[in-house]
């Protein structure tokens, strides 16, 4: 495929949201972006790797430590259960709630056009509600084995466990759709008026490269976008596999009272903006977690030759250098927004997320964030991903960080203008350059000389 090609429309079978994509989200199939590099399904329990015996790290083990000693304790409601105490220990913003009326989760059950599962999510963490569902659904990102997949009792408890998923995911959620690790992914679907998708009619990936035409069927969108449409907001009609969508009366809602009853939720949005951020954040951490576990897999069979070889324990091989170079390439892609769908008309949120999605932004000496927005011609004023800041993107190897961060210099710095990057004006580079050296101290370490 070549570079920059639009994600293509698939048919395959899918979950949005299963207990292993907690918050919502889908396993993804590799994007286009013309890179081949090697990966196995079996990554995930490489020596290296050992997902399922590890013990993660993440901010849902950090809660729960906090919850069994008695530092937190999460209080529980009849409207959500835990859903508000959870959010409020997570540092996850309501406004960010995006609402997905699919019937595709494990608790499909519970699921209809007029009671959508709400999604809220952080940097690294996502929760899914339910209303009258039994679990929490939740998937977090931790920065050795990527996605971690849990669900917590929606029941009255002293101390409430997070429980963790791993094999009944792993089953679904590794593999070449995830880029060959634990993941996950948004998906737009054709969804029949009791919620069922029709798989027959296809569905798309959802990233930023994904044009505005092809996302959000499925879920419900709460914004403006001009003359621009979605498969948001409307049921499929029409004979099974072939069926239409009113897109004219999904366009631009603000209010979603006229679809069904908002009042159980948090908010009465499905913020359009939180929607978009969603879709690039979940693509780039599944890269985040490849280059990771490719990196650590290659360094540990180049450990293995060189004693074999009887090499110095420092000896780097071509080899080696080759596999990471192919593992962080789409990922130095992905954070530059390579191939990003065009706006063609200005873009507002109702929620309020966009405010404050920014306002969490580190900034430069010039009061500059990579969280500023642009949402008239491209979603961000700087087409560098504030991933770059998270806890995942610091996990990686250093072989790996100083790779992506060579490939930026170059990128940013004129040398490399092929076209992958030629989305990138000069003075995009320069103002990247400005904002990551001001407030990223290893970026500017890795300045070449």
């Amino acid at each position: 495929m070549r570079p920059n090609a639009r994600p293509r429309k698939v048919t395959r079978t899918t979950l949005l949201f299963s207990v292993a994509v907690a918050a919502g989200l889908l396993t993804c199939i590799l994007p286009a972006i013309g890179i081949a590099y090697p990966q196995s399904t079996e990554d995930s329990e490489d020596s290296a790797i050992k997902y399922v015996e590890s013990a993660p790290t993440d901010s849902i083990v950090r809660l729960q430590k906090q919850i069994d000693s008695g530092a937190v304790k999460l209080d529980f409601n009849s409207r959500n259960g835990y859903l508000q105490s959870v959010l409020r220990q997570l540092k996850i913003l309501p406004a960010s709630q995006v609402l997905v009326f699919s019937k595709t989760s494990f608790q499909r059950q519970f699921i209809e056009p007029d009671s959508p599962r709400a999604l809220y999510y952080s940097d690294n963490t996502y929760i899914g509600w339910v209303r009258g569902a039994p679990v929490l659904e939740v998937s977090t990102v931790d920065p050795q084995l990527g996605a971690v997949f849990y669900v917590l009792d929606q029941s009255p408890a002293r101390k409430p466990k997070f429980r963790r998923q791993t094999y009944e995911c792993l089953q679904c959620h590794t593999g070449s759709m995830t880029q060959g690790v634990p993941g996950s992914i948004m998906r737009s679907v054709y969804a029949r008026a009791d919620g069922q998708p029709d798989f027959r009619a296809g569905t798309f990936t959802t990233i930023d490269q994904s044009p505005i035409e092809e996302r959000w069927g499925g879920w419900y969108v709460t914004g403006t976008h001009g003359s621009m449409r979605h498969m948001g907001n409307v049921i499929a009609r029409g004979p099974d596999g072939s069926p239409t969508l009113d897109r004219d009366k999904g366009a631009n809602v603000i209010n979603l009272q006229q679809f069904f009853d908002t009042t159980p939720y948090l908010t009465r949005h499905s913020d359009i903006v939180a929607l978009m951020v969603m879709e690039h954040q979940t693509h780039v951490q599944n890269l985040i977690t490849r280059a990771n576990y490719s990196t650590r897999i290659a360094l540990k069979y180049e450990r293995m030759l060189n004693q074999e070889l009887k090499r110095p324990d420092n000896f780097r091989a071509d080899s080696t250098l080759s596999r990471v170079n192919s593992a962080c390439e789409p990922l130095v892609r992905a954070l530059l927004f390579s191939g990003e769908a065009r706006i063609d008309s200005p873009i507002a949120g109702t929620s309020g997320f966009t405010g404050q999605f920014e306002q969490q932004g580190i900034k430069d000496r010039k009061g500059r964030s990579l969280r500023d927005f642009d949402l008239k011609r491209r979603m961000m004023q700087f087409p560098c991903s504030y991933l770059i800041y998270s806890d995942e993107f610091n996990g990686l190897p250093d072989l790996a960080k100083q790779t992506v961060y060579r490939r930026l210099w170059e990128v940013l710095s004129g040398k490399d203008r092929s076209k992958p990057f030629a989305h990138l004006t000069d003075a995009d580079r320069l103002a990247i350059q400005e904002i990551l050296l001001d407030t990223k101290p290893d970026f500017a370490a890795a300045r070449p000389h």
